[in-house]
């Protein structure tokens, strides 16, 4: 399905942010990694915390729903042996499973996204798990891999960061469980060392000592040790979150989102300092953010490692402040579901932005007047740029068509509903092409 949408001048309204993916898929995981029942509140309902549930159950959790809450009962160690998993189009998902999978005979890992997950590279994870006794087949580090696991040891392991910080955090929920202790060193950079502080706040809770060093580069990490059977409550989520935020800093607005804790570890939390550092008029007291928007911003200048997956809705509303803007430290958005520099930045183009790349970083060149629009975007069924695209659809002159619009279900399932409960101009549309060129 496609969406149209229809310059909107102005979006008022109140929303409770959607839960947090990020928090979700971890705390989902860790319960399962438990023995006995562990509960969790208010988890997050989207394609990607849907992957890690189904694929969970294959490897022999309990899983119990309802409109609160989410009870499972882990399997602790010792995975059920399936002979395959499918994570759909969910990255962190695949990666942290890699890892547990390593705890079974042998699994396969289906490629049902060969245009998207299908082409991002695992070979930093492939190269750390081989070091742990793992044999694994894959194509050039990419989708369909087999995992031939059992007995994976612990002991000394590197890992590069440099791609993602993904493969770091699957190799800290896996190593407290095996009979050695581990020392994990991070090579060359790490990659959003925030999420990092989000994994390891996870697993402190979920009872699991390791020691970082103060830059997260080196890791000790005790064997032998049990997940905790616990409760867990999922935080508002601030990555979605942006992009709402976003909307109504370009627009005239007075929109309320409730449950965005000031004290979150969140790195997209930094949406807020931004969106204050363009000039919106905007408050943030007692978990909810107020923006009080009138259209006008003013350019800035980011280090987007610490929240890379509210870059491109930053980089939405730089496209109509006052000024050049620049996005800097953030190659790895080039290695998501698409790469979020190129691929987003040509359809910015496609619209009327004026925005320039280098390999870790992007230009904008603002528009106060707003940009002309009148054409089709192809999202890369990438569910961040839809919603980014989205944003500069609201301040177009003319109406702009997102081509496959309906992967933003990926993260953010009512994205679409939440912006038309503030008065936004959007409507899906039957698709008039089976596939993106």
């Amino acid at each position: 399905m496609d969406v149209l949408v229809t310059p909107t001048p102005q979006l008022k309204g109140e929303l409770q942010a959607l839960s947090s993916k990020n928090y979700t898929t971890r705390y989902l995981l860790v319960a399962a990694l438990a023995e006995g029942t562990s509960t969790i509140y208010y988890p997050a309902h989207s394609e990607d915390s849907d992957a890690m549930r189904r694929c969970l159950r294959d490897l022999g959790a309990v899983i119990e729903e309802d409109d609160e809450k989410i009870t499972i009962t882990g399997f602790g160690s010792k995975p059920r042996h399936v002979n395959e998993l499918n994570v759909g189009n969910a990255g962190a998902v695949l990666r942290f499973l890699m890892a547990i999978a390593s705890l079974c005979p042998e699994v396969t890992f289906v490629n049902t996204y060969p245009d998207s997950l299908g082409k991002r590279p695992h070979d930093d994870l492939i190269t750390a798990l081989g070091q742990m006794g793992v044999k694994i087949d894959h194509r050039e580090g990419k989708l369909p891999i087999t995992i031939h696991g059992g007995a994976p040891k612990g002991g000394k392991i590197q890992v590069s960061g440099n791609v993602s910080s993904q493969f770091l955090s699957a190799l800290l929920f896996l190593t407290p469980l095996l009979p050695e202790d581990s020392e994990i060193e991070v090579l060359h950079d790490l990659k959003s060392k925030v999420v990092i502080g989000q994994t390891l706040e996870v697993l402190e809770q979920a009872g699991i000592v390791i020691e970082a060093s103060e830059d997260l580069m080196n890791y000790k990490v005790a064997g032998n040790q049990k997940y905790k059977a616990q409760q867990y409550s999922v935080q508002g989520d601030y990555p979605g979150s942006a992009a709402v935020l976003a909307a109504a800093a370009v627009t005239r607005s007075d929109v309320k989102l409730h449950r965005l804790a000031e004290n979150s570890k969140q790195g997209e939390r930094a949406i807020v300092d931004v969106l204050r550092m363009m000039e919106t008029p905007l408050t943030h007291t007692n978990g909810t953010v107020h923006v009080q928007g009138n259209g006008k911003l003013k350019a800035v200048e980011f280090d987007g490692d610490a929240a890379t997956d509210a870059v491109l809705a930053m980089v939405a509303a730089a496209v109509f402040a006052e000024g050049t803007s620049r996005f800097y430290n953030v190659e790895n958005l080039r290695y998501k579901e698409c790469d979020r520099i190129t691929d987003y930045l040509n359809e910015l183009r496609k619209a009327g932005a004026n925005v320039e790349e280098r390999q870790a970083e992007i230009i904008v060149h603002g528009r106060p007047e707003g940009v002309e629009g009148g054409v089709e975007i192809n999202a890369h069924y990438d569910h961040r740029v839809i919603m980014a695209l989205t944003i500069v659809g609201l301040r177009a002159q003319k109406p702009i068509r997102i081509l496959d619009a309906h992967h933003v279900a990926k993260s953010y399932p009512i994205y679409f509903d939440h912006l038309k409960a503030l008065g936004a101009n959007v409507e899906w549309t039957q698709s008039i092409q089976t596939s993106q060129s």
